[in-house]
């Protein structure tokens, strides 16, 4: 199938307007051109979102909330469920778009939308789930209980490694929760979400849902700025960059609103004497070239024992020979292209960077030239020996380098050297060793916000709520009690006596 053909197939125009709240389309602001890593072909022009077009969207948001949240949050779910056959319906055409636009792949891309199926799925029973908790009161005749409301209209802003799987991620729940949600997508992959866009507008049309549910503004820096200091919205949820992540939440923070930030990572994989080295191998490739290393769940950095560290070593020097990169919509190929021009620009520093702070590569990176290349943005999977302090592993560079750290002592060494960077999101041990396991489980192990054990960093299921701490920016999105980020709890006290008896037994007499 050609570019235009998949384009056409998802309905989305040569020219498209890249700013919407259902049906009806608008973008009266700056032309921004889609272009795909795979090969650079020209993919189509989008007009973004002006002051105006976001006017305009947020008013209809405000308009459909009044009616939104008063439907039944199961009727809601109704609505989701829709939305998740329609993604089934499409699966295979918008997995090839991911692929496309952002050039992972192809098995990743419809593995992402996978992701919006289940998140779907998990929101549809949400939905009658919704629940509180009741307490007893300490004064007589009273009863005291918890219940949740929509919040109102909540701001979605996506990064372009996950282009919509984040997005569905926060709306599937937030709708079902009764709040209408605005999407700013990244600017590298609007395309996927104006497919996005129409098959939620043919769920609204089709349930004669009003329009505001659901708005798409396509733009800049900018248009995130204005949901940030925005006080008509309510929740800003935002994924990206530990840099982009600071700069929301002051704003949002400077009008008290609330924010849900999913940041950068530095994940490590710890590989302990115990390991079975078949697991940590399969584990640490992926995780360092899954998705180009453009995953915030990346496998970083590989903490390996003494003991087993010339074998890892070796292990891992045979497994990237047998890499194959090109393009990402043959499956015969594990490694498709960086995102774009800049990414490349940034692995080559990182590269140079390694060598200036005293790495010894075990695996040369380069980026790579030819017809097969012709984008410009695919590289080699990078391996180096490093220690944890230099300053390039302590940063996270989106791209497939992995960082090699030796450790003598026992698991808390390398705990301890797991846990020394800024960021905390995703972390793995690799070991057989119940002692081991606890121990990076404890309260005194991992300070992730995922620890696992026998698997890797990359890779998450929607069960459990994804996020993590430190700068990371302590978000929780998908599965458990993620849910109660979109609601504002409200504790209720009913008095169902003829008297007034206060609490902690104040006596107030008239």
């Amino acid at each position: 199938m050609s570019h235009q053909a998949l384009l056409q197939s998802l309905h989305i125009e040569n020219n498209q307007k890249g700013c919407s709240s259902g049906q009806q389309w608008m973008g009266n602001g700056k032309t921004l051109n889609a272009e795909s890593p795979v090969d650079g072909s020209f993919l189509g022009s989008v007009t973004t979102c002006t002051v105006e077009d976001y006017e305009t969207i947020v008013t209809q948001a405000e308009t459909a909330f009044e009616t939104f949240r008063s439907i039944p949050a199961p009727k809601r779910g109704e609505m989701v469920r829709q939305l998740g056959e329609k993604l089934r319906l499409h699966k295979e055409n918008l997995g090839r778009l991911v692929s496309l636009e952002m050039g992972k792949s192809l098995q990743e891309g419809y593995g992402e939308v996978q992701e919006m199926i289940d998140i779907c799925e998990f929101a549809v029973g949400l939905s009658r789930q919704l629940h509180g908790l009741t307490m007893h009161s300490e004064r007589p005749a009273h009863r005291m209980y918890e219940q949740y409301h929509p919040l109102g209209l909540v701001g979605v802003i996506s990064a372009f490694n996950f282009p919509v799987a984040v997005w569905s991620w926060n709306v599937a729940l937030a709708w079902v929760c009764g709040n209408v949600c605005l999407w700013k997508p990244s600017e590298k992959t609007p395309m996927c979400s104006i497919a996005c866009q129409k098959l939620v507008a043919e769920v609204l049309q089709e349930n004669n849902l009003p329009e505001g549910i659901s708005s798409v503004l396509n733009g800049g820096a900018e248009v995130g700025k204005w949901l940030a200091e925005d006080r008509r919205i309510a929740l800003l949820s935002a994924t990206g960059s530990t840099r982009m992540g600071k700069d929301v939440a002051q704003r949002v923070a400077a009008r008290l609103g609330k924010s849900l930030l999913e940041l950068g990572g530095n994940n490590a994989i710890i590989i302990t004497p115990d390991a079975n080295l078949d697991i940590a191998l399969r584990a640490a490739v992926f995780g360092a070239v899954g998705t180009c290393g453009q995953r915030c769940t990346s496998t970083r950095r590989l903490i390996v024992h003494a003991d087993c560290f010339e074998t890892v070593k070796n292990k891992l020097i045979k497994a990237y020979q047998q890499i194959r990169i090109g393009d990402p919509l043959d499956a015969n190929n594990h490694l498709g292209p960086l995102i774009d021009a800049q990414a490349v620009e940034q692995y080559s520093k990182a590269l140079q960077a390694v060598e200036e702070q005293g790495g010894v590569w075990i695996v040369e990176g380069g980026v790579l030239k030819g017809s097969d290349y012709k984008s410009g943005c695919y590289v080699k999977p990078a391996v180096a020996s490093l220690s944890n302090d230099a300053a390039i592993v302590q940063q996270e560079t989106f791209a497939p380098i992995l960082y090699l750290i030796r450790y003598e002592g026992g698991v808390e060494q390398a705990i301890t050297i797991q846990n020394d960077v800024k960021q905390g999101l995703s972390s793995s041990i690799i070991t057989n060793n119940l002692q081991e396991a606890e121990a990076f489980l404890s309260h005194s192990g991992s300070d992730c916000g995922i620890a696992n054990v026998n698997v890797g960093t990359s890779g998450a299921e929607i069960g459990g709520a994804f996020g993590g701490e430190k700068e990371t920016g302590g978000g929780r999105e998908s599965g458990s009690d993620a849910w109660k980020a979109y609601m504002r709890r409200q504790t209720n006290t009913i008095n169902y006596s003829a008297d007034l008896p206060l609490a902690q037994g104040i006596q107030f007499d008239l």
